[in-house]
């Protein structure tokens, strides 16, 4: 006999597969049009938000919600295209500042027209006020899980040995 699944699954499943559409639209654009992964536009794009293109790995981490690790290689992988530089944070020899180069700023400008496109194709079912109110439910569901402590402050699992 299958089990019963609770109603509030709907709206779950259906974010998780309008999410995985969304992101495989986006990945396959902005790897064709930069030659760039989609954590590495993720990367790009936050750092072209931050005050003087420039923010801390972990920022960066908390911020597009992946692990430290997996934000550590793809900003290496940026680095050595000259996308970005890291170094760093004055007076905090742990912190890793991550700042935007020229060359990561043109390859953003020439991601950017064709992922605007992208977006614009997938909301295009949406009405001006769909879109508002669709921005307000989800608003609502990332400020309840953005209000638990971010990635970077959980602790850290230690080795048994």
């Amino acid at each position: 006999m299958p089990t019963s699944v609770p109603p509030e699954f709907a709206p779950y499943f259906a974010l998780l597969e309008v999410g995985a559409l969304v992101q495989h639209g986006v990945e396959k654009q902005v790897r064709d049009d930069g030659g760039i992964s989609f954590m590495q536009f993720q990367i790009l794009a936050g750092l072209d938000e931050g005050p003087d293109g420039t923010r801390t790995m972990t920022e960066l981490a908390d911020q597009l919600v992946h692990s430290r690790s997996g934000v550590t290689y793809q900003a290496q992988k940026l680095e050595e295209a000259g996308y970005i530089t890291r170094g760093p944070a004055p007076g905090d020899e742990r912190s890793i500042i991550v700042t935007l180069t020229e060359a990561g700023r043109e390859v953003l400008a020439k991601v950017l027209p064709g992922h605007v496109g992208v977006v614009r194709d997938l909301l295009a079912p949406l009405s001006v006020a769909d879109s508002a109110e669709l921005t307000r439910i989800l608003g609502l569901v990332r400020d309840r899980m953005r209000a638990r402590p971010p990635r970077s402050a959980a602790p850290r699992r230690t080795r048994k040995q």
